[in-house]
């Protein structure tokens, strides 16, 4: 398998955590499918495509197909992504990393082994029954997106630090991290972009009860993998599509300025 993409343009659709939850991604590819632009646009998955849901190995497949099907398809790795790389091995982590046992007590693996068919905390049987394609995949998701608006990361930047550096981590994906804090942190989902970033930055790691877009930011994780409706927001457009009801834009005003949320109509 050749790399992912990593530098974009045009128009976008962007796809929250799915988690496994194979039923709800579907339902959201067929309205994708459904656009007349559908083959001009670009579908980016923002990270966690596994865990917690049943079927995180169908997941994959379909994201894979996908990927040969519509070739704008581009994908980043979540938190639970290098976890799990880390425990098998799929990517260099230092030696002092304890990655492999957190993602097995912490990360809702167990639904991962099953859809698999691997015996849950046996990494070596599990590795043996992971298809080629998606130990290639796991190995090379990149850290980041980049579209002349837009920069897609799991967890967002860290406000405190400058772009042009962070930007330079991600592109190297910098294995001497053992948690990088673009894919981990969750924090930096309430603060802005570093002041030198002129790009927004959309993100997913932490579970909101809707999509939230601000001025230079875009959460679209509305699932955790537990509850909700999928979300896809059609960027530049900022219209969404769910998984589930139709939904409808909600314009609030706060004191550091603007917000708008979607919520089930």
């Amino acid at each position: 398998m050749d790399t992912w993409a990593t530098r974009i343009h045009g128009p976008v659709a962007v796809i929250g955590d799915v988690h496994g939850q194979i039923d709800k991604l579907d339902a959201v590819l067929d309205q994708l499918e459904a656009l007349p632009d559908f083959q001009q646009r670009w579908i980016v998955f923002i990270g966690d495509l596994i865990d917690r849901g049943n079927d995180s190995k169908s997941v994959v497949d379909t994201v894979l197909d996908l990927r040969e099907a519509h070739p704008r398809t581009a994908a980043i790795a979540g938190n639970h992504e290098f976890a799990m790389s880390a425990a098998l091995g799929l990517i260099p982590v230092p030696d002092f990393s304890n990655l492999a046992e957190s993602w097995l007590d912490h990360y809702g693996a167990e639904a991962t082994f099953d859809s698999y068919g691997a015996v849950f905390g046996d990494l070596d049987d599990l590795g043996r029954r992971l298809p080629r394609d998606h130990r290639e995949l796991f190995a090379r998701l990149p850290w980041c997106v980049e579209h002349p608006d837009y920069l897609f990361v799991h967890a967002g930047l860290d406000p405190n630090a400058p772009y042009d550096m962070q930007l330079r981590v991600l592109r190297q994906k910098d294995a001497t991290l053992t948690r990088p804090q673009w894919l981990y942190a969750k924090s930096w989902v309430d603060g802005d972009p570093p002041a030198d970033c002129r790009l927004t930055v959309v993100s997913g790691h932490v579970c909101r009860p809707q999509v939230v877009i601000r001025e230079r930011r875009i959460l679209i994780d509305t699932t955790g993998g537990v509850q909700g409706d999928l979300s896809c927001v059609l960027l530049p457009e900022n219209r969404l599509l769910t998984s589930g009801a139709s939904a409808a834009p909600v314009v609030e005003s706060t004191p550091g300025g603007w917000w708008q949320f979607w919520k089930s109509a």
